[in-house]
């Protein structure tokens, strides 16, 4: 499979870089409309946006760095080659909430009411991304055969993508694709919730994608590892334990000062 979408001689664009281009489109447009209606001003949103996403991105390619230490140590000019893959969305996850925390307190907002706001988005664009990793044929899991993956109802494309010098393997990139996606179903119906509380949300998104993620990682050949210990489980026991504690806690933030939304006119409700 090609990796590169347009040949312009001196500049290759790559379909892993449109899809993360799709993603971010996507799901800027998502949290736009959202944030819009719950009263937040362009100049916020534009400074929200465009500072989480650069900090989302450095620190996605951080955190798989720093896992790949060695190997980069002796190719450091690769750290920069990003449109190659080597995005680990934990390290999004991390860079992206400690600049949304800084924002929110620098402008007197609620961080968590912001998150609300966001990982509707957030997790469709991921399940947009994922197909980056397809074209670049990575991401993928145990070794399979044609009639087992016919079996499971892939697609007939993705089931040829993945036949990787001449053998076939699990497109797990595909398993995480539509895990995000009913995710984002999910959230999308919970969002319109009258009885929803402020983090719910995003103690759901921790939650539904570490569960899925738990799990998906188990299956795939090409993780991250430090000392036989899978990097993207163990961050997801964590994630999930923080989702968990969101969704159930009583009193899960409140902040006096940072309104955002006339109760009235928002989904969202403060806890008392």
């Amino acid at each position: 499979m090609n990796k590169i979408a347009l040949d312009l001689g001196i500049v290759q664009i790559y379909w892993y870089s449109i899809f993360i281009l799709i993603a971010v489109f996507v799901s800027a447009t998502i949290i736009y409309k959202e944030m819009k209606k719950q009263g937040i001003t362009n100049e916020q949103f534009t400074d929200l946006l465009f500072n989480t996403v650069v900090f989302g991105i450095i620190g996605a390619r951080l955190y798989y760095v720093v896992f790949n230490l060695n190997y980069y140590l002796s190719n450091p000019i690769e750290i920069l080659e990003i449109w190659q893959g080597g995005l680990a969305i934990h390290g999004g996850i991390i860079f992206g909430l400690i600049y949304v925390y800084f924002f929110s307190k620098k402008r007197n907002l609620n961080t968590l009411k912001i998150l609300d706001m966001m990982v509707v988005g957030v997790i469709l664009g991921q399940a947009i991304g994922r197909w980056g990793n397809f074209f670049n044929q990575e991401a993928f899991g145990s070794v399979s055969s044609y009639q087992m993956l016919k079996q499971e109802m892939i697609p007939a494309f993705i089931i040829k993508g993945m036949k990787i010098f001449g053998v076939y393997y699990e497109p797990t990139f595909y398993y995480e694709s539509l895990w995000d996606l009913n995710g984002f179903i999910i959230l999308c119906l919970l969002r319109n919730r009258k009885n929803i509380k402020v983090g719910q949300l995003t103690g759901f998104y921790f939650l539904w994608y570490s569960v899925g993620r738990f799990y998906i990682e188990s299956l795939r050949l090409d993780s991250l590892v430090l000392y036989n210990f899978k990097i993207a489980q163990i961050a997801s026991i964590i994630l999930g334990i923080v989702g968990v504690i969101l969704i159930i806690k009583d009193k899960v933030f409140k902040d006096k000062k940072a309104i955002l939304y006339h109760p009235k006119e928002t989904t969202y409700v403060e806890e008392t």
